[in-house]
């Protein structure tokens, strides 16, 4: 240190007032070494523990969180008055409120704007701002807040965060220390410690960044490990499962009061709830659908709506929009605004989910708390779970698939072997009006083969469908599936039946109601045997068919199968697709009875 008390003690010998004062040289040697023991080395301490307080803030915190302790130690060390940051928006070209000390968040702007002000100067300029009298300072607006705070002068710092990734931006901001004295001269001294603690405090930031990136990766695992262990299950992957078991991670990302994951309509008429959390006293029912036209902001997700972006009650992103204030946005409809209000929601993320650059899937967080933006790690982490599910529900869509390939499978076989038996035989009128039949059923089935395979990525178009023609044609598949599978003592009955009840739906659905309903009920016929029965007709606004068998169940079970959580694919299969349908299904039991009734809405074109 002696070299440097040298240099130090050059420059103090040249200045004026040092020329007059009666002093030699040995004992301005001794004054500075004092110094150097008293002086210099006590504030070199006080420097080094202020900056290992601010490097020592737990990077747990939130971002907001750790700028108001920050903040504090800056207030303290400099004594100032109080201090605030704001961080550089590139998307709305704004400087958001971050952080302050003490914490006046509730009461100070959210956003100011980057042109004409003092903390976009700063970050335009990358450099320190200082502002001895602030109400004679054109770039400070907000005059009147300082003057009932009793503030009169300000130091701008600048606060620059490298990016991580190279398709990230460098993060930009300010620190605004102010100060109670009017004309205040600010000291190197004070500006150089204030820069040097802004920087320490951009090395907290990427200490919380690499924290965020660690527990990214770990909730990431976390969702696959979710998926895999569904794919392992006995009754197969169910999509509702799996979303209540993957849900619950985001926990400490935001206050989840509700999610869901939407498909959407290949004409971009309609979304569609595919699954829901929480899985009970959830107002996200499995099989909705509601218009696009319904809610202003699936419009703006499928680019069906423009937006002019100059709103504070949302944020709109290419990778997400953030609805801050649901009772606010135009982008909420009035009942969702009712909804929200009566579930507590006080703010909406809507996470699109692209698929070869098509938006076919979308996701809602409804949080508790009234969140102003998320994190691009939070937002990453949402995307790549909402794309997991939707590798989950296509593999789900193929297990229902493969579980729907039977009773068609068996039918087809059994038809196959009559048919050869038919053309092994000499040929008869009668033999050939069974060959016809035979061919004609072989190929309505093969063809149901194939929509139910192209299923897994579309269902073809609604239709006007005769409920009792449907019903039929299934009963007769399912006979040919009790033969093959040598259920004895199994007597078939028919009606009554409504021969003009209809229903608009996709063919394939009405079918593969029908053909579980019937399987179920046919394995629900005890070994000695039994009745297996079924009918339809209108009861109001319902078209309804009747499927009975033979048999007993509990009164547990029962009421499992009312609330949709009955056991086994098939009935999950089916409680799935007449939700879509906008139907219910009806379970009574009777005199040894067991009967389901499906309503769907009646078609009266």
């Amino acid at each position: 240190m002696l070299k440097n008390l040298e240099k130090l003690l050059n420059g103090i010998q040249q200045e004026p007032w040092a020329k007059a004062l009666p002093v030699d040289k040995e004992s301005w040697t001794v004054i500075m070494e004092w110094i150097d023991k008293n002086v210099l080395s006590v504030f070199l301490n006080q420097v080094v523990q202020q900056i290992d307080e601010i490097v020592d803030i737990d990077p747990v915190f939130s971002e907001p969180q750790i700028f108001e302790n920050a903040t504090r130690y800056m207030v303290n060390f400099l004594g100032a008055h109080s201090a605030s940051v704001r961080i550089y928006d590139p998307r709305t070209k704004q400087m958001l409120s971050y952080g302050s000390y003490p914490s006046r968040e509730d009461t100070r702007e959210t956003n100011i704007p980057l042109d004409g002000s003092i903390a976009g100067e700063v970050v335009k300029t990358h450099s320190t701002l200082l502002v001895p009298n602030i109400f004679k300072e054109e770039l400070y607006q907000n005059k009147r807040f300082v003057y009932r705070k009793g503030i009169s002068s300000l130091m701008a710092i600048p606060l620059d965060i490298p990016r991580f990734f190279p398709r990230e931006r460098d993060t930009a901001g300010v620190i605004q220390i102010y100060y109670t004295e009017k004309g205040r001269e600010f000291t190197p001294l004070e500006v150089q410690m204030a820069s040097v603690m802004a920087k320490r405090l951009s090395f907290v930031i990427a200490r919380k960044k690499i924290l965020s990136l660690h527990k990214s990766n770990e909730k990431k695992e976390a969702i696959v490990r979710h998926i895999f262990r569904a794919l392992a299950a006995p009754g197969g992957i169910k999509m509702k499962d799996i979303f209540n078991r993957v849900v619950p991670e985001l926990a400490d990302i935001t206050k989840i009061q509700s999610s869901a994951l939407f498909s959407i309509t290949e004409d971009l008429n309609d979304v569609i709830i595919e699954a829901g959390y929480p899985e009970r006293g959830s107002y996200h029912s499995i099989g909705r659908s509601f218009t696009v036209s319904s809610e202003p902001v699936f419009e703006l997700l499928l680019n069906l709506r423009d937006y002019s972006g100059d709103s504070a009650f949302e944020i709109v992103t290419m990778s997400y929009v953030l609805v801050v204030d649901p009772q606010q946005s135009d982008l909420i409809s009035d009942n969702l605004k009712r909804l929200a209000a009566t579930q507590n929601i006080n703010s909406i993320l809507y996470v699109p989910l692209k698929v070869d650059g098509e938006i076919n899937h979308f996701m809602t967080f409804d949080a508790l708390d009234q969140r102003k933006r998320y994190t691009n790690d939070e937002i990453d982490v949402f995307l790549f779970m909402g794309r997991e599910l939707v590798k989950a529900q296509k593999m789900e869509r193929l297990g229902d698939t493969l579980h729907d390939f039977k009773n068609p499978a068996i039918a087809t076989a059994g038809f196959a072997r009559r048919l050869k038996t038919l053309l092994e035989q000499e040929e008869s009128e009668t033999s050939k009006e069974q060959v016809r039949k035979y061919v004609d059923i072989i190929f309505q089935e093969t063809s149901r083969l194939q929509e139910l395979g192209l299923s897994i990525y579309r269902v073809g178009k609604e239709q006007v469908i005769n409920m009792t023609d449907t019903l039929l044609r299934r009963f007769e598949i399912n006979k040919e599936a009790i033969k093959e599978q040598l259920k004895q003592n199994v007597v078939l009955k028919e009606g009554p039946f409504d021969p003009e009840v209809k229903v608009r739906c996709y063919p394939i659905h009405l079918e593969r109601i029908f053909d579980n309903l019937l399987n179920n009920a046919t394995k629900a016929i005890p070994l000695k045997g039994g009745e297996l029965r079924i009918g339809t007709y209108t009861d109001g606004e319902w078209a309804c068919s009747e499927i009975s068998n033979t048999g007993r169940i509990s009164e547990d079970d029962l009421a499992r199968i009312i609330e949709g959580e009955g056991q086994g694919r098939g009935l999950y299969i089916t409680n799935r697709i007449i939700h879509l349908l906008k139907g219910r299904i009806d379970v009574k039991e009777e005199e040894g009875r067991i009967t389901f009734i499906v309503r769907l809405p009646v078609y009266k074109g």
